[in-house]
Formats: structure tokens, sequence, C-alpha cells
């Protein structure tokens, strides 16, 4: 996308942001309040959507800007009720897009599904079987589904897993067959539930065992994909500390959540605070995203930091993230909620690759900015501020208020409710 840039974008009103975006030609030219009416869920959609639905939970839709990702620009749709989520993903993709930007890499994509049996007699026999089998299964699991063979999908592989007893104690011995399935351009759940059902009947007679269950796993480990980025000590001198030392503290900080969990939980939320807002504004599934992700930074047997970032032979500092990524662009809520769809048309209709990239990018990001603050000044200097603005709110400010209040409980020794519903007070008597 080539579209002019959108300056001081966050200093502007509402209505002047979505004129901005009209202007731009980012969204089609309609009126601001035509727009603001496109993005409402109606009671009729969100009742098919969801049981026993009683109304909407919003929650505020921004943009992430500066993001130049395989020579591409992108202003990226979030979903998020944390204040400091698009700055600090905004302001990371600034600094990397003085740098050349994120490049993304994604060689395959790929569902697992398990069918699992129990009571297995002689379990590496009935492997090799099921191997010989292969193509027969795989037939079977086609039947059931054969729209996405049409469509260039479908199994491109059968694996067979073995657990005994002695791995995981007060457990059965499971005899546990994958499907390795493409699924296009769709996340691919009930696809692939529906292809591992179809196989169940068959697998009990090669394997003389009894079927427990047949489902989808959302530890996608042959979905994964890498943003990388690379970024000069030039760029990186905050606060009088001299670029090579903030380069060195980042790469300090990052292993420091490698080495240790209690850090590596913080250090992946503030990952998640960006790649959920965009799972999310794009309709995807955020609890699988976050339970492949989580159960993938624990992979060596301890949970770890999801990102590395180290020191290059041209003394830069690089950056890089791979994480499971089971989204889609087709399929689920994706078609049928308005702020999904303009999701996708904001980011040019992106493949399921090129947006799998995008949010991995989005997640690099937000953790190159909160690493650089928390060894430069200190992470609480832009949350306050932040703070200071949902305070004035909650105390009741409107309109103008809002921004002043903000401004002078900025300069207050004690920030807190009390303070700003004082500040309110005066401000309204003048």
């Amino acid at each position: 996308m080539t579209h002019a840039p959108l300056e001081k974008f966050y200093k502007k009103s509402l209505n002047e942001r979505i004129q901005n975006l009209i202007d731009t030609s980012r969204i089609d030219a309609e009126t601001v309040e035509q727009f603001k009416t496109s993005l409402l869920l109606s009671d009729d959609t969100a009742n098919h959507m969801i049981e026993n639905q009683i109304g909407t939970y919003q929650l505020p839709l921004g943009l992430g800007l500066n993001f130049v990702i395989n020579d591409q620009i992108y202003d990226v749709p979030m979903a998020t009720e944390e204040p400091s989520v698009i700055a600090a993903a905004s302001f990371g993709a600034k600094t990397i897009k003085a740098s050349g930007g994120f490049t993304t890499y994604q060689d395959q994509r790929l569902m697992v599904g398990q069918v699992a049996l129990r009571n297995v007699s002689d379990p590496h026999d009935k492997k090799e079987r099921v191997y010989e089998a292969r193509e027969r299964l795989i037939e079977l699991a086609h039947q059931a589904h054969p729209s996405i063979v049409r469509r260039g999908g479908g199994v491109k592989a059968i694996d067979v897993r073995l657990i005994d007893e002695n791995q995981v104690q007060g457990t059965p011995d499971f005899f546990i067959v994958h499907l390795l399935v493409d699924t296009s351009e769709a996340m691919g759940a009930n696809m692939v539930n529906t292809m591992v059902e179809a196989i169940k009947d068959e697998l009990e007679l090669i394997t003389g065992g009894d079927c427990l269950m047949g489902i989808l796993s959302n530890y996608a480990t042959e979905n994964t994909v890498t943003s990388t980025c690379i970024i000069p000590p030039t760029l990186l001198s905050r606060a009088e500390i001299p670029g090579e030392e903030v380069r060195d503290r980042i790469v300090e900080a990052n292993q420091f959540a490698i080495a240790d969990p209690y850090r590596a939980v913080t250090h992946n939320k503030g990952i998640m605070n960006g790649i959920d807002a965009v799972v999310l504004a794009t309709g995807n599934d955020t609890r699988a995203i976050a339970a492949g992700i989580h159960a993938f930074a624990s992979r060596s047997g301890q949970y770890r930091a999801l990102t590395n970032w180290y020191v290059d032979d041209q003394a830069n500092l690089v950056g890089t993230i791979t994480v499971p990524m089971a989204i889609g662009t087709v399929g689920g809520s994706i078609s049928i909620h308005p702020g999904a769809q303009f999701a996708h048309s904001m980011l040019n209709k992106p493949t399921a690759s090129e947006l799998a990239g995008i949010i991995a990018s989005v997640g690099l990001a937000q953790n190159f900015s909160a690493l650089r603050a928390l060894v430069t000044e200190g992470i609480q200097k832009g949350h306050m501020s932040l703070q200071a603005k949902s305070l004035a709110m909650v105390a009741g400010a409107k309109g103008k208020e809002i921004e002043a209040i903000t401004k002078q409980l900025k300069q207050e020794p004690l920030m807190n409710l009390a303070v700003a519903e004082k500040l309110l007070k005066a401000y309204r008597d003048q």
C-alpha cells in the first residue's frame, strides 16, 4: 500500500482521524457518521454468533502505524482496552521502519488433527500398519471434506506418536495419530475435526484399539511464522544513554526473560498485548492463538521468552520472534463481523500467511518498545501518562476537560482518583 502517511494521527479528534482515513483513500469515500455506523455489530448478527446473547460488549479499535513488513506499508487495526498498547506498537514500528522494517517468513501452514486410541497391542507394529494405510486414511479424510482438496489443500502427511504410561504417571498408554492438514485460507478447526472423525473407525480396524476422541490441536507447531528486524545502534540512544549501551541492555533484558520464567511471563504478556489486539480485530480466535503460543514458549521444558534479541557482526541489534499462528482470512466471524471485515480491508485483504506475518511483527514491535523503555527511563513514565487520562475520564471529565485534567494530573505529586476529582471540580468552578 502506498497511502500518504497519517501525520500526528494520535493528536487528532476521533472525527478528524476518520476524515483523515477517508481523505487518504484508506477507506471508501463516505461521511464520518456513515463510517461509524458501518462498524456497529447489529443485534441480529450478534444473536446468531453466540448463545443467550443479551447485548454487545465494545472495545476500542485503533490503528498501529508505521509498520513496514516485507517492503509493504500497513496501518494495522488493533482492538484492545489497554491504553499503552497501540502507542507502544506504533513507536516500535517507527524505529524499525527507519532501519528497513520487518521481514517475515512462513514455510508452511499445516494444522494438526489428533485421533487418540487406547488398548493398542504391539503399538510399534501398529504404527507401521498405519503408515502403510496412509493413502486409504487420506482418501477417507478427503471424502469427508472434498471442498478443501479442490482449493489445493487437504491432508499433506500422517504421523503417529506413542505416549506410554511411564511418561506421565497415572495415565494409560495412548496411540495418537496426527493428520497434518493444509487448511488454505481458513483457520480450519471445523474442517480438521470433520476429517479426524471420519478416520476413527478405520483406525480402530487397523490398530485393534479403542478410539477415545478425534479433535483439532491448537498447538500449531507446523504452522509457525517468524518475524525479524535489524536496528543499528544509532537509532537506539535514549535519555542520554548511548545507543550501544541501550542495545546491550535490551539483549541482556531478553536473556533475563529466557532464563527466568517469572520474567518470561510478563515479557510474553507484553508481546501478546499486540498479538491479541490484531487477532481480535481480524475476527480470529484469540484463545486458540494464546494457548498455542504459550505452549510454544514452554517447548524446552521451561517457560521462556518468545523473542530473541542479539548483536550481529555489524554491531546491529537483531530481534526475532517465532510463534505458532493458526489464523485465517475466511470463515467464522471474519465473514460476518463488520469490524473484522473492516480490519481485513485496511490490511488490503492479506492472505493468511501475510496476516500471520503482520501479527508476529506487531508482537515484535511491542516487545522492542517495552524492553527499550524498561532498560532506559523505566516502563512507568509512559504508562502513567496514559493512566492520567484514564483517571480524568473516571473522575467524570468530558471533551476538552479530559486534556486539561490529564495535563494537571501529570504535574501532581500523587496521581489518583481523589486528586483527579478535586482538579475537575476546581476546573469547572473557574
